[in-house]
């Protein structure tokens, strides 16, 4: 007994000197930094301490994707809500209305969009890009030019391409260096399959490729109003006739010029 008394005594002294704090039950230590009253943790404490703050980190940042992931959902359901509406019933459709058919708050919508050109510019976006994705796809999938250009045209058609009918309204910016870099991609990709399947004898040739987006433009863009709703079922029929019509050999002399990228751009 007097043995452990003595060295129980010894530690305490030795901790008075050197400032070392012996932790019960832990087996770490603290050093007590001489003139500052602070405490450092030393040893198996300060590993743990190290620990702690390494599991913690994960957390912390899985906890913070979350909300993210739920922000661009939202973003998603606005802009196909709103690309849908407008081809319904126009480009000056109600924002309350967007984020209704969204299934969003209008807070949630003004957060993302301040404003109904911020929304349209987006919108515009996405159709242009998903647009240009359809015409690629058809031309890994399809051997033959024409079968090629007549893919992209029904794909074009239900990726509602008509929504893109808000880019002559003067609403947002079509200027706008994003817009100009998809329109471009897009046209690029789309005068590739017109120029293939004349090449390969299987277009006539009195057509230009500005002819085949105005064609999708009006035959996908249901006049505004209810008294056309469900005019869709009809969309792919007539693009159909559309695109006999474009076949070689032609069976009629078209009146007037070939619709160019220019002519739609000056127009």
């Amino acid at each position: 007994m007097r043995v452990a008394v003595e060295t129980t005594a010894k530690g305490a002294a030795q901790a008075a000197v050197t400032g070392n704090t012996a932790q019960p039950g832990t087996g770490s230590v603290t050093r007590t930094e001489p003139g500052t009253g602070s405490v450092t943790p030393t040893g198996t404490g300060r590993v743990a301490e190290a620990a702690a703050g390494k599991s913690a980190a994960p957390a912390a940042s899985c906890r913070a994707a979350r909300p993210r992931a739920d922000a661009l959902r939202n973003r998603e359901r606005i802009v196909s809500a709103a690309r849908e509406l407008f081809v319904e019933f126009g480009p000056d459709v109600a924002l309350d209305d967007v984020a209704r058919r969204a299934g969003v708050g209008n807070a949630t919508l003004y957060r993302n969009f301040p404003d109904r050109a911020a929304l349209t510019h987006e919108v515009v976006l996405a159709v242009t890009s998903r647009t240009t994705l359809r015409a690629e796809e058809a031309v890994a999938a399809e051997s033959d030019p024409f079968a090629a250009l007549s893919r992209f045209v029904h794909a074009a058609a239900d990726e509602r391409i008509g929504a893109l009918c808000p880019m002559i309204s003067g609403v947002f910016d079509k200027d706008h260096p994003d817009l100009l870099a998809e329109r471009d991609r897009l046209e690029e990709t789309v005068a590739g399959l017109v120029s293939r399947a004349q090449s390969a004898g299987r277009l006539r040739t009195d057509i230009a490729v500005g002819d085949v987006l105005v064609a999708l433009s009006q035959l996908t863009r249901p006049l505004p109003g209810i008294a056309c709703q469900g005019i869709d079922r009809f969309t792919h029929r007539h693009l159909q006739l559309f695109l006999d019509g474009l076949e070689t050999p032609a069976r009629s002399e078209l009146p007037g010029s070939a619709a160019t990228l220019e002519d739609l751009r000056r127009s």
